[in-house]
């Protein structure tokens, strides 16, 4: 395994960490509330950002979701790399990537998911009065989709686990819903609402995949913000004339949490590396799925915890972290459900690169 960023990777990293460090302030976030901030969104599309993540890989795409947790950036900036670039890069049919991949890539076209804690869609067959055979009514209803309101185009999986593509203005209904993060979330009910389908069956399982390593390196960049404050915050406050970073109880919340933070970044960057490189990463990105969940909810309750009184001031900034790490815990599942997934799939036996079942208790080499 090589973690080194390409030249690419590190440039786009760094650029990303410019603009996300100079517009995601505290004041803008604020003024944002649970709105996305177009102002960013189209700075980060017109820096080529979106499009470069389809040259980076899933790898680059992580360093980058390490900067925008980092600042907590109201951005859809992860749902649309990945249930957009990567999915119909992957597997869309080459009209389609013609079609939406360079609005995707301008920020004209925004593509959520709704795959995470959603009842699969009902396909009631192909659609005839479309005029299209391909496409299909969907019926259902997604409780809380991150990003809705930003949203052009929805990801959903039906009972099959096959992948459509809907278009939001096609939706029987989209209502706006508070989630425990500020993310521009939404209800979306559809009532045979046509959808055309992305991919082969095994779609699903890839861009489920690749939606947990990702978010799981947003959650690395969240847990690195936190820490961050952590750190600043307890160097500068003094108690008995002493700071707080010199108690060992300090010391040693703060290192745990760092090793925490750590355990995160390097699962989420196993997992990546192992797609690019089209390995079997599937028990890996439910590993780094389990660390971004357990892990993660320590690490943000330990930032909170470390700024004391302050901690507890909901306009602090830290307190933005505490609200993100709950919601990607949230959205990547509980760590008993995810572990019980984890069992199941090596008790089953990942596929291999040739999609070729491996034998229960293989060892990989």
């Amino acid at each position: 395994m090589d973690f080194t960023p390409t030249e690419e990777q590190a440039a786009a990293r760094d650029l990303a960490a410019r603009i996300f460090g100079d517009l995601s302030t505290p004041e803008r976030l604020t003024a944002a509330g649970t709105e996305s901030d177009a102002g960013l969104w189209k700075e980060l599309c017109a820096a080529g950002l979106v499009a470069a993540v389809d040259d980076i890989g899933l790898l680059g795409l992580v360093l980058l979701l390490e900067e925008q947790g980092r600042t907590t950036a109201q951005v859809p900036f992860a749902a649309s790399c990945v249930y957009g670039m990567f999915a119909v890069a992957a597997h869309g049919s080459p009209e389609q990537r013609e079609r939406l991949l360079p609005g995707i890539a301008d920020g004209t076209v925004v593509v959520t998911g709704a795959l995470h804690g959603s009842a699969p869609v009902s396909s009631t067959g192909p659609d005839q009065s479309a005029g299209s055979p391909a496409r299909s009514p969907l019926t259902g209803v997604a409780p809380a989709v991150p990003w809705l309101r930003d949203a052009t185009h929805v990801l959903v999986a039906d009972e099959r686990h096959r992948l459509w593509l809907v278009r939001t203005s096609d939706a029987a209904r989209s209502e706006p819903v508070e989630l425990t993060a500020p993310w521009s979330a939404g209800r979306l009910t559809l009532r045979e609402t046509p959808g055309e389908p992305i991919g082969a069956e095994d779609a699903y399982a890839d861009v489920l995949a690749t939606a947990r390593t990702a978010f799981a390196g947003l959650q690395a960049g969240v847990c690195a913000g936190s820490l961050a404050r952590a750190v600043e915050h307890t160097n500068v406050r003094e108690q008995f004339g002493r700071p707080l970073a010199a108690k060992q109880g300090v010391q040693l919340r703060a290192a745990d949490a760092y090793m925490d933070t750590e355990a995160i970044r390097v699962t989420a960057y196993e997992a990546a590396w192992r797609r690019d490189e089209g390995l079997p990463y599937a028990t890996h990105a439910l590993t780094a799925a389990w660390w971004a969940s357990e892990a993660g909810r320590r690490v943000v309750h330990a930032g909170q915890h470390l700024h004391g009184g302050a901690g507890a001031d909901l306009d602090h900034p830290v307190h933005r972290h505490f609200l993100w790490g709950r919601q990607l815990d949230a959205y990547l599942g509980c760590g008993g459900e995810v572990l019980q997934e984890l069992g199941e799939l090596i008790a089953s036996g990942e596929p291999t690169v040739e999609g070729e079942p491996k034998v229960q208790g293989e060892v990989e080499t």
